[in-house]
């Protein structure tokens, strides 16, 4: 069993290419013994997003607080604290801060 305060994770600025002004904690992963997820809390500022991209694998999110917009396949979808999202692996998708205050997203995915 793990527990700890996410806060106390150190964050680390996102440095992929089409990133600006986002940090990443990695809440949980093999190092913690999770065998099958990774847990993240991305922190996106105002203004800032994440890389337009795709990947191989699926991912759930959760809209922890703020509120921004879902680029997904070319189509904006407004997202707001609350919100929940489904992205199957090799869907083309990005998180913008639409707001003006911090858009925090957890983000599940599968290790490996």
């Amino acid at each position: 069993m793990k527990l700890k305060y996410y806060k106390d994770v150190k964050g680390e600025p996102v440095d992929e290419i089409g990133a600006a002004k986002v940090t990443r904690r990695i809440l949980i992963s093999p190092e913690d013994g999770a065998p099958n997820f990774i847990m993240r809390v991305f922190e996106i500022e105002p203004s800032g997003h994440t890389p337009y991209h795709t990947h191989p694998f699926e991912h759930e999110v959760f809209v922890k607080s703020g509120t921004g917009t879902l680029v997904f396949e070319g189509k904006d979808y407004p997202v707001k604290a609350g919100n929940v999202v489904f992205i199957q692996g090799n869907e083309k998708h990005q998180f913008r801060n639409s707001g003006n205050e911090l858009l925090e997203i957890i983000c599940l995915i599968p290790k490996g």
